[in-house]
């Protein structure tokens, strides 16, 4: 398969896969397996009306929750079986009552819920779900290079969608709370440590929206239609990464120093 070429760490390597990113993801969703994945499911999904059909192939699956960045729950198939047949109608189902909003979106995505009807073969449902598993993949395979670059490019195709939806301010940032790399490129991005979500999520809401005021100069998240504003956000966050990668090879480098002066 086609890995994402980076040559540096930093903004220098975020730079180069932005002026690249065309290319390099076209080769990478020509790579044979991903392929064969995206074309097993563009050609059963529409067969499937059940969230037990559905986890019960574990190639379609794969697309499924690749799509939502929660490829990492493929083997917990009772789990997410759990999440699409409950749906989001009520605030007792397990989506609703997990704090990583990923599972309500991918509930909603699907319809499996009690009172919904399954999307599976609706006009466009496959393609869309397609290409959300071939931006997710891609965003994982940068990642294998750095860390960061998953993050970034997540928040590049996330951030803009969550900013234009209708919905109010405090209701977008509760989003980004509970959306784990969202939520860490804020947290970097806004200088704050990671201790912060042990403290009451109220409390962290008006942390976060304080931070983003001096930061960004408000704490509006639809200022993030603006792809600028998208840009800054991101080049905030990996300029803080790198400093804190810097900062921890130092403290590495000083205590095995101190430790051969012993």
């Amino acid at each position: 398969m086609f890995q994402p070429i980076v040559p540096a760490d930093g903004l220098v390597g975020w730079r180069f896969l932005q002026r690249t990113y065309d290319a390099q993801f076209a080769a990478f969703s020509q790579s044979t397996s991903l392929q064969k994945d995206t074309d097993y499911f563009l050609n059963k999904i529409s067969e499937v009306s059940s969230a037990e059909e559905l986890v019960s192939d574990r190639r379609l699956l794969t697309v499924a929750l690749g799509a939502f960045g929660l490829e990492n729950d493929i083997s917990n198939r009772y789990f997410i079986r759990k999440v699409l047949e409950e749906g989001t109608a009520s605030n007792d189902t397990l989506a609703m009552r997990l704090s990583d909003t990923r599972y309500r979106e991918i509930s909603d995505a699907f319809g499996f819920g009690p009172s919904a009807r399954p999307f599976s073969n609706q006009t466009g449902f496959a393609e869309n779900i397609v290409a959300r598993f071939q931006a997710s993949s891609f965003e994982v395979a940068a990642g294998d290079q750095n860390g960061a670059l998953r993050i970034a490019l997540y928040a590049q195709r996330e951030l803009p969608e969550l900013a234009a939806r209708d919905a109010s301010t405090d209701t977008k940032w509760f989003t980004i709370l509970g959306d784990p790399p969202m939520r860490e490129l804020f947290e970097r991005a806004l200088n704050l440590p990671r201790s912060i979500g042990q403290i009451d999520i109220d409390q962290q809401l008006g942390v976060f929206k304080d931070r983003a005021a001096i930061v960004f100069g408000s704490d509006n998240l639809s200022q993030f239609r603006d792809p600028e504003a998208v840009e800054d956000a991101i080049t905030k966050f990996i300029v803080r990464d790198q400093l804190n990668t810097f900062n921890a090879s130092l403290s590495g480098a000083s205590i095995a120093l101190t430790l051969l002066q012993r």
